[in-house]
């Protein structure tokens, strides 16, 4: 009989962990910390699993964070001047492979507007200086102050519909950017898309001439060495990305360059916590391998 109880054991296992998530606020904690404690109490007792915690966690940990505290430093953005041809910015968007890049007169702190690089796409492959012009294309910045808090502009994202805001100091210059997904990842962790990573090493490097090539930071060392005929040691590190670091002696930021073996590493990709893409310059002996053979 108990088969047709509607609150039978069954049942309740399948509530759902927003359900079960309700249980924990039957107490009314007091304070963060309590609420904190209730939340691993919960996991503990499998009410939750680990994921749920930590991204409730996270909410809870954006709800006191300020802007300066996620975004991107002004020495760390990628930027396009609006006076600059095609073939001169192209190739950094090629290698640093962002979605938006913040467009600029005389330095950083003249932010003209925001180029977005889908919308290099209507103009095709071969176009020109003389059809094209970066001011006709970008979009408005939308800034923003330093002491912002992250949940509100978390909001303004979502319902304005941006992506990307400038941020300025007291003084009004230009400080760093803050992207959605900084803010995301604050709240999810690390957000991977697939030009981050991708199992075919092959994809992880690709040439942008003659001599220069853009390669994924994750690519291992026994990899690029099959790709290059380099001979790279595997011993200490897995990844080109944590040779190159070691050889800084400290996290670089993107525009920074060293010389390993010969050959010029420059990072075109970084953030606070890691290399994500480099820029590497050969001498002449070194030759491409060719992926197929």
């Amino acid at each position: 009989m108990s088969d047709d109880h509607p609150h039978s054991t069954n049942g309740s296992a399948s509530k759902s962990w927003a359900t079960k998530l309700l249980q924990l606020f039957t107490g009314e904690p007091n304070s963060r910390e309590e609420l904190v404690d209730m939340i691993q109490d919960a996991e503990e007792r499998d009410l939750i699993d680990n994921d749920t915690k930590e991204m409730i966690e996270g909410v809870l940990d954006v709800a006191e964070l300020k802007v300066r505290d996620i975004m991107v430093p002004r020495s760390q953005m990628v930027t396009i001047d609006i006076n600059q041809t095609v073939d001169a910015f192209l190739p950094i968007v090629i290698d640093s492979q962002h979605s938006r890049y913040p467009v600029v007169s005389e330095n950083k702190d003249h932010v003209e507007g925001i180029l977005l690089a889908k919308d290099l796409l209507a103009y095709g492959f071969g176009m020109t200086d003389d059809e094209f012009s970066l001011a006709k294309v970008i979009r408005p910045a939308v800034i923003v102050p330093e002491g912002k808090r992250v949940d509100v502009l978390l909001k303004e994202f979502r319902s304005q519909r941006y992506h990307m805001a400038i941020v300025v100091d007291e003084y009004g210059g230009v400080s760093g950017l803050v992207t959605i997904e900084d803010i995301l990842e604050e709240i999810v962790g690390e957000i991977e898309d697939e030009t981050d990573y991708n199992e075919d090493s092959k994809a992880d490097i690709r040439r942008i001439n003659k001599s220069r090539f853009s390669v994924k930071a994750l690519t291992t060392i026994e990899d690029f060495n099959d790709y290059f005929s380099t001979q790279f040691g595997d011993e200490e590190y897995d990844t080109i990305g944590g040779m190159v670091a070691h050889g800084f002696g400290h996290l670089p930021k993107p525009g920074e360059e060293i010389t390993i073996g010969g050959i010029a590493f420059k990072v075109t990709g970084a953030d606070k916590r890691r290399i994500s893409q480099l820029q590497i310059s050969f001498p002449e002996h070194v030759t491409e391998t060719d992926p197929d053979s």
